[in-house]
């Protein structure tokens, strides 16, 4: 039996997902009302990290963990692995992110996953670190300036990122789950292609079939959206992060995605077109 954690994310909803299909699965939710993945294999138990009690009901009789980061600021990583290693857990997957392993990269995410990742190996539970690049589906931000008067606002636009499709992470998240020999390993998971904002909004337009524009968003007006969302940390974490962008360091394309799933990752043009309505898209092809 498998425990998903996170199962309402972008990554975790593919994982449960997956595994869902497969077999059973137990999922850790703290709004169990928006669990998607049902189903008669499927076992939703409320409770969130800080709730020991809830944690050890969740972990009874599991095998490996996948499991999310929540929150910026509490010890979610380490609650988990020393439940997951109280209740005799043989395997974690963590979702971390590529930077960690990218020495230029100092922002506050990324020294929180840091922390994250060391207290996973200091529970003593064999580990595997699942490092994805920039998600495909963050371009769903977009889809607001599309609606309304067709332009994508952004920073950076000619800089390159080697963005992945959250599937093909939760895919080789499961290929750790299920498959031997994974751990003490760690998988940086990119995309097939380096593309840039700029690249992404003319495909955006051609699938969409309508034109659309994109606009450099200077950086007071990127600082101000963001911090309208996130705590001020992990707003300027953002702002680093794509300055680093800017200076090509997430233009890598990796191999990770055929190696442990045996098919290509996926293209953001595939992503786009399979996710045409989010972005307004009509009609029987959308």
């Amino acid at each position: 039996m498998i425990l998903v954690t996170g199962a309402t994310g972008a990554v975790g909803r593919e994982v449960a997902g997956l595994l869902a299909a497969a077999g059973p699965v137990r999922i850790l939710a703290r709004r169990p009302e928006r669990v998607t993945v049902r189903g008669p294999g499927v076992d939703v138990v409320a409770g969130e990290y800080a709730d020991r009690q809830a944690l050890d009901r969740a972990l009874r009789g599991i095998d490996a963990v996948f499991l999310v980061t929540n929150s910026p600021v509490e010890p979610d990583d380490e609650r988990v692995a020393a439940a997951a290693a109280a209740a005799g857990v043989r395997h974690l997957v963590k979702l971390s992110m590529m930077a960690v392993e990218e020495p230029d990269a100092d922002d506050f995410i990324t020294r929180l996953q840091r922390g994250n990742e060391q207290a996973v190996r200091e529970s003593g539970i064999p580990w595997t670190f699942v490092r994805p690049r920039t998600f495909m589906s963050n371009t769903l931000s977009w889809a607001t300036g599309i609606a309304s008067d067709g332009v994508v606002r952004a920073l950076h636009g000619d800089s390159p990122v080697a963005c992945v499709d959250p599937r093909d992470v939760a895919a080789v998240a499961v290929a750790a789950l299920t498959g031997t020999g994974h751990e003490g390993r760690a998988y940086a998971v990119s995309g097939p292609e380096a593309i840039t904002a700029r690249e992404q909004t003319a495909q955006l337009s051609q699938m969409l079939g309508r034109p659309l524009r994109f606009e450099e968003l200077p950086l007071d007006r990127a600082r101000e959206a963001l911090l309208a969302k996130y705590p001020p940390p992990v707003a300027e974490a953002f702002l680093e992060s794509a300055e680093r962008r800017r200076a090509g360091a997430k233009a890598a394309v990796l191999p990770t995605v055929e190696e442990l799933t045996g098919r290509p990752a996926r293209t953001f043009r595939t992503w786009a077109a399979e996710n045409a309505q989010s972005f307004g898209a009509t009609g029987p092809g959308a």
